[in-house]
């Protein structure tokens, strides 16, 4: 399982984008400035460009806390992890069924943990990254599980 990714999602891509192009749009004016000014410019630029680290920080720390949240799924028993019945209820084994007997093949096990994910409400792209499955088979899950309506919450 990994839960590292080599790029960011769409959102961190636009904050450090913009941190880098007031970067660079403070250079161009520390530039442009007259001599007698750029001292003041040049403070007002270190300000904004701590404020541009710390908003990094912020994105890095972020991912940082993501990668070590666990993740919501039973121990594991001695034959691997074990789900119950009424937990894999509507589980879409006939549609998974292909899936199963391709070469490099998910096990069965994974297919079972991205299924409780997605009856969590879990995203496909989330489930794929952290436990290795191919985005495709997470996406069938996903859709089944939005269809299968889960027990009535209790008092319903």
């Amino acid at each position: 399982m990994t839960t590292s990714r080599l790029l960011p999602d769409p959102r961190e891509a636009a904050v450090l984008a913009a941190v880098l192009g007031l970067l660079v749009l403070e250079e161009i004016a520390l530039g442009l400035a007259e001599e007698e000014d750029r001292p003041v410019i040049g403070g007002i630029l270190i300000g904004a460009s701590c404020s541009g680290l710390l908003v990094v920080g912020a994105v890095l720390f972020s991912r940082w806390l993501e990668a070590r949240r666990p993740l919501p799924l039973p121990p594991p028993g001695p034959n691997g992890r074990e789900y119950s019945a009424r937990a894999l209820e509507g589980f879409p084994m006939e549609a998974v069924r292909p899936l199963l007997l391709a070469e490099h093949a998910p096990q069965l096990g994974q297919l079972y943990s991205a299924w409780m994910l997605a009856r969590a409400g879990r995203t496909a792209p989330w489930i794929a990254r952290r436990l290795a499955l191919p985005v495709e088979a997470v996406q069938l899950l996903v859709d089944a599980a939005r269809t299968h309506a889960g027990p009535p919450p209790p008092g319903a």
